[in-house]
């Protein structure tokens, strides 16, 4: 009678080191094993050679709904599944449909339910005019995160909060220990730089990040880690591109304070004077995408320990939103989820850094930020057995080759990848085989963090 129900083997990749002739021991949904060597005995072995043998990516921000007719779950979490993302952490600004009450909450989660392919965690947010009101209704409902922004979007789909209610939030979030997640970006300092933009008559490529600099981000974070501080909630910077971002919260982390700071894998990959300069609307990204000199930098924080997670900051928007000449028409966001865990592994093998920061980054500090680490996160005894395959196979990124995203467009379209996912494994079940997505909708679970007390707010604390 064999051990276990399934037994993977390959280079395993834990946060620490990586496990040469290592093996994975996977039994009724979870991890049980882990070793070198000769494999225990199983109904199903599967050898990955000298392939990467990781944990599932979490990412960290995913807006699956964001354009009404467009992608919905079904669509991105296939993307996600092809990708090697065992679970996506969905933003709270759906299109017609502000997830601001328990009972939105609720209602997301069952319509969600009905499609996820891999498992699904929520973010919630609030309708300015409530206030913190409705965060412990969120909070039974089971949302792991909160997100806020300091600049408005849109009134009604993607509100600006002001600090003085940031403040009542963030101290009503901190009673539960959850993080409370910002957009960055300082509102008067970017209106009044588009207007000079608009003024200027530029309407090309330039006008984007003319219109954003620097300043608008890092302002926005001295004020949302403050207040953070000032409050007791642990607070999280949902995407940087600039490297004294990662300066201020580092900063407020040596001072003892529950800060984190989220490198979205564009950020990374992409730049200003190349990428920006070709691909004009279709990378337009807010925060936007900086020069070179700036990439770098990210990565230099990255290899000191300074970035907390990598996300994709995923969003499918029809082609037509995002190929208008002036660049500032364009709509905001890129697609993602299918190459999140290939690009990042391609950026740490170009730059000789050690694979394990990819456990880290894409699953195990999310895990420990969104407060579900008990269960997912790593390949370690007794958390849920999400894995992906990562085999040493170059290729130029094609999404519409694949199949597997609901648009055909993407920045990273051209792109040399140097491995590629083989297999996804979610709750031990093969998801995706290297070529087809096998999971069905409603495959995947709702994800939620156990019940806190508000004295453990500080101690899921996340270590970068």
């Amino acid at each position: 009678m064999s051990d276990f129900d399934l037994v993977l083997t390959g280079q395993v990749v834990r946060t620490d080191r990586v496990i040469e002739n290592g093996y994975v021991a996977i039994r009724d949904e979870t991890v049980e094993l882990i070793g070198s060597g000769e494999p225990p005995a199983a109904r199903e072995r599967q050898d990955f050679g000298k392939s990467y043998v990781l944990p599932g990516a979490i990412d960290a921000q995913v807006h699956s709904k964001s354009q009404l007719g467009q992608e919905d779950f079904i669509w991105s979490t296939r993307a996600a599944a092809a990708g090697g993302v065992t679970t996506v952490v969905d933003m709270p600004y759906d299109a017609g449909f502000l997830v601001c009450t328990g009972d939105r909450v609720r209602q997301k989660i069952k319509e969600a339910g009905e499609q996820t392919r891999v498992d699904f965690a929520l973010y919630g947010t609030i309708d300015p005019a409530d206030g913190p009101r409705h965060i412990a209704g969120m909070v039974e409902a089971g949302v792991s995160a909160f997100k806020f922004s300091t600049f408005n979007t849109d009134s009604k789909r993607f509100p600006r909060i002001p600090p003085q209610d940031l403040y009542a939030c963030f101290t009503e979030i901190g009673r539960f220990g959850l993080a409370a997640g910002v957009h960055n970006e300082n509102d008067e300092m970017v209106r009044a730089a588009m207007a000079s933009v608009e003024a200027s008559g530029i309407t090309d490529y330039r006008a984007h990040a003319l219109s954003r600099p620097p300043v608008t981000e890092t302002l926005a974070m001295a004020e949302v880690y403050e207040l953070g501080a000032q409050s007791g909630c642990s607070t999280h910077v949902v995407h940087c591109s600039v490297g004294r971002g990662y300066d201020l919260c580092e900063g407020y982390r040596q001072q003892g304070f529950d800060t984190t700071v989220e490198a979205c894998i564009h950020y990374l990959t992409l730049d200003e004077e190349n990428d920006v300069a070709r691909l004009g609307g279709k990378a337009k990204i807010n925060p936007p995408v900086r020069p070179r000199a700036e990439v770098e930098s990210l990565w230099q924080h990255l290899a000191a320990g300074h970035v907390t997670v990598v996300s994709t900051d995923h969003v499918s928007w029809s082609e037509n939103r995002k190929a208008d000449p002036v660049m500032l028409k364009n709509s905001s966001g890129v697609p993602g989820l299918e190459v999140l865990y290939p690009l990042l592994v391609k950026g740490l093998v170009e730059r000789r850094l050690d694979i394990s920061l990819a456990a880290r980054l894409l699953a195990a500090n999310p895990a420990r930020l969104f407060r579900f680490g008990h269960r997912k996160g790593a390949l370690e005894r007794g958390r849920d057995a999400d894995v992906v395959v990562m085999a040493h196979a170059p290729h130029r990124y094609d999404p519409e080759e694949s199949g597997h995203n609901f648009v055909t467009w993407s920045p990273y379209a051209g792109i040399e990848l140097p491995y590629r996912p083989v297999a996804t494994y979610l709750r031990g079940k093969l998801v995706f085989d290297g070529k087809d997505v096998l999971a069905e909708p409603g495959s995947g679970a709702f994800v939620r963090p156990p019940a806190l007390r508000p004295s453990l707010a500080r101690n899921e604390s996340v270590a970068a």
